[in-house]
């Protein structure tokens, strides 16, 4: 491995390539760096900064990457819009990754490409020494060929569209992971909260299906209060999991110690 390609490690990236679980979790309550080293600690591979439902602004998002990159937690930010004022700023900023929602097409999913992935795969700009590869000086074609190794282009598959056109979608070259956004997807059926619903499992099936032909990942998103869902989309092929978020995370401690304490009375 050469010295740049390890700097540039990926975790997230390689564990999935040897097929191993990867337990995600949503950054949109804290604004300081002290998440990413709370998030090692608890034991997770990776972490997306949520800007698509939240009011973090690109410099403390990119703060955060920074300081998840340092200790071997994969950064990855899902953008409020797939626009490079976004993607671009977010990922010359430390984001190992970005998540791009609503992407319903392989001509959108190739758009997405264009914008994370140097060329000759993309069309991403070069912005000079950047801090995944700690503000160094390489030659650029060995950078460009790193970077697109170790960047995590993830589109999200939550629309009826992308689950029709997700042979395509996943056949993109460029494309790491299919997220599957149960919330969403769930609502355009018109099965909103219906979980359990045959129509979900069949599209997890489906992308699965897809990523497996063409080499690629699927992410369960949107079901992190079904234990049981998730680990049978697990069980079916999926391999990255998110979790839950800071917030919700934060809630249910709280809410089990003000319990505890009540019940002593």
């Amino acid at each position: 491995m050469s010295e740049l390609r390890a700097i540039l490690r990926n975790h997230m990236k390689e564990k999935l390539a040897r097929d191993e679980v990867v337990a995600s979790m949503t950054v949109r309550l804290s604004r300081s760096i002290e998440i990413a080293q709370i998030a090692q600690t608890a034991g997770f591979d990776t972490i997306y900064v949520d800007m698509e439902h939240n009011t973090l602004s690109i410099d403390t998002v990119c703060q955060i990457c920074i300081s998840a990159q340092q200790i071997g937690i994969t950064p990855l930010v899902r953008v409020p819009a797939n626009t490079p004022e976004y993607i671009c700023r977010v990922l010359d900023g430390g984001a190992m990754g970005v998540i791009t929602p609503h992407v319903r097409s392989a001509a959108e999913a190739k758009a997405m490409v264009d914008l994370v992935k140097f060329p000759p795969i993309g069309h991403r700009s070069a912005g000079g020494a950047l801090s995944q590869y700690q503000y160094r000086s390489f030659p650029i074609a060995e950078t460009n060929a790193a970077m697109n190794d170790a960047t995590t282009l993830c589109v999200m598959v939550e629309t009826l569209a992308a689950v029709e056109n997700i042979d395509e979608i996943a056949g993109t070259n460029g494309v790491d992971l299919l997220l599957i956004g149960s919330n969403d997807l769930c609502g355009e059926m018109g099965i909103t909260g219906q979980y359990d619903h045959p129509r979900l499992a069949e599209a997890f099936e489906k992308v699965i299906a897809a990523a497996k032909k063409h080499g690629k990942h699927v992410g369960v998103g949107g079901l992190a209060a079904r234990d049981d869902l998730m680990a049978k989309f697990v069980k079916m092929g999926a391999r990255y999991v998110s979790t839950g978020t800071d917030m919700a995370f934060l809630m249910s401690a709280c809410r089990q110690r003000a319990a505890f304490v009540k019940g002593l009375g």
